[in-house]
This record gives structure tokens, sequence and C-alpha cells, in this order.
């Protein structure tokens, strides 16, 4: 398609992926019609090569990325994925990565049943740039806050923790001497998240308050216990962590814990609720572990195994 135009662009690639109230990406503007009864759910996130991802990562994967790291905003909210909007600023014209690109969406809506709006693509001086806000729906009055945990809740996280931060260290010339296996594990969470979306409702039956693990178990923690007030207590030996990722970093929970772009879900919970939390997860083929408490006071803490606190200079990732 030499010379092509945005248009053609679109109709080509994203007007396939349009749902209903999108008209097949041939308005301005969608309509979204309010579901009675729910709150709309709205996130966002950009993804920028050289920050977010490499250049060369597959286009596949860069694209179910950014739909992911989205999708893990509303399963932490307690949301119901539903429809999301995409900008897309190229730096170059390359049909074939945009043809890959485009299959990445189309598996991971069909997987996640959520469906393209709209959006806008354009040319860029700069690096590639990819911005997704997604929303979804939750019974109105039940998105799940960040700061509402309150002290003897106890601390939740689902699957494991660091495996990305691992990958991307592999990528950078890191860890030569482990195996294939565990490598193609780890560098495999870098590149695709997989947040757990099926949970994501359930949690409103338990969670007191929720976030998605993207700059860092303890940041992210951190955020949670200063909107609510509280002190968080994270033991460091429950921390769940992978085969691949001890074998690359040992015992260094500290590195665990602050690396980031995990996309999993920190949750507090009465402990009256923990049995039916594990039976939840089980339910929703996600792995759920307990890992700390929240008591009075303020700030987050990290502790050994002998239960002395772990000084962290580095809480999680920053942006600036």
């Amino acid at each position: 398609m030499t010379g092509a135009s945005e248009f053609d662009l679109i109709a080509k690639y994203f007007a396939p992926l349009a749902g209903a109230g999108a008209f097949e990406l041939q308005d301005d503007a969608a309509t979204i019609a309010a579901r009675p009864g729910t709150d709309l759910v709205v996130t966002t996130d950009t993804l920028i090569a050289g920050v977010d991802f490499f250049e060369g990562d597959p286009p596949e994967s860069i694209a179910r990325k950014a739909l992911r790291v989205n999708l893990s905003d509303l399963a932490a909210k307690g949301a119901e994925p539903w429809g999301y909007l995409l900008s897309l600023s190229l730096p170059g014209l390359d049909e074939a990565w945009l043809d890959a690109f485009a299959r990445g969406l189309q598996d991971d809506q069909e997987r996640f049943e959520i469906v393209l709006l709209g959006g806008d693509t354009g040319a860029t001086p700069g690096p590639l740039s990819v911005a997704i806000t997604a929303f979804g729906h939750v019974p109105e009055g039940q998105m799940i806050r960040r700061g509402s945990a309150w002290a003897g809740n106890l601390v939740f996280v689902t699957g494991t923790i660091g495996d990305s931060g691992g990958g991307l260290a592999l990528l950078k010339g890191d860890g030569g001497a482990l195996d294939a296996a565990h490598r193609n594990v780890l560098i495999d969470r870098y590149r695709l998240p997989d947040p757990p979306v099926a949970l994501g409702p359930s949690l409103r039956r338990f969670a007191s308050a929720a976030i998605d693990v993207s700059d860092g178990l303890l940041a992210d923690l951190g955020h949670v216990a200063e909107a609510s007030g509280m002190r968080i207590i994270v033991e460091g030996p429950s921390v769940p962590r992978s085969p691949a990722l001890e074998a690359l970093w040992g015992g260094d929970i500290v590195r665990a814990a602050t690396a980031g772009d995990d996309y999993q879900i920190a949750f507090t919970a009465p402990a009256r609720h923990e049995a039916a939390i594990l039976e939840a997860g089980r339910d929703a083929g996600t792995r759920i572990t307990r890992i700390g408490r929240v008591e009075a006071g303020a700030g987050i803490v990290l502790l050994d195994a002998q239960g002395h606190e772990v000084e962290v200079a580095r809480k999680g990732f920053t942006h600036f």
C-alpha cells in the first residue's frame, strides 16, 4: 500500500478490530451506551520504545503488552473489560509491522472480550509510542480504591513478583550462565505480562484496597499505605518468586520487590476472607499469596526471615 494515508491504514488494520458504537472507525468519535446500574472505569497508559519495550521486540508482543498493562489496572479496580482507545505514533511506515501489531491486538481482544472504540494514528520523529485508554464496568459504587486499607487487614498478591525485571536484566546482558528454559520464562514475562483479569470481579467481594503492581511491589503498596493513612508490613520470605527468577537472582528479595513491570495485583482484605480469597484464586486460575499485614502508622516496611526491617533505598521505578 505505497503512499497509504492514515485513513487507509485505519481501514485495513484497525477497523476490523472495532466494536459496536465505533462506526467502523469512519467517524471522529464513538458512542458509549451506559449500562444501567454500573460505573464506567477508565484508565490509560503509554508505552514508549526504549523505555517500556525494546524497538526490536516482536510487534505482536508490543501490542499485547500495551493492552494488558491497562487490563491490569481494570482488574485491580474490580472492573470487567469492555473497550479501548488506541493512539499510535509511528517513526516510520512498515505495513508488515502494522499487520503483526494488529494481529496481536486481535488475539487479546478475543481472549479478554474487549473491543477497539477508536483512537489516532500518526507519524512522529521520536520513538515509537503506543497509548491505550481502556474502559471497564463495575456495579455502581463498587470500584476498589487504593485508599481504603484498614489496620488488621491482610495483604495479598497475585502471581509471582520480579519476573519481568529479571527478563529486562537478561535483555540488557545479565545472567549469562542462566539456562535457556529459565531465560525464556523471564524474557516472556517482560515482553508479555499476564494480568489476572479473570480474578478482577471476584476482588469486589473481598478487597478493601487494591493496586496493580507496575512500578514495583513495595512502591505500589507504598501508594496504598499513603492513600489509606496506614502502615503496610511486607514479609519478604512470603513474596512469591518463580524458580526462574530464583535461578537468576537467588534470594535477593529486595531486587524482586522493587523491579516493577509485573502487572499483578496487590490487595488488602479482612483476615476472615482469607480462605474464600484463596478459593477465588483457584477458581480463576490465579495464584494468590498472603504476604503481609496492615497496621496503624505510615509507610511501607519489608521484613527479612528473622522479622528485622530491611533497608530499601529505592522502592521501585520512577518516571522522572
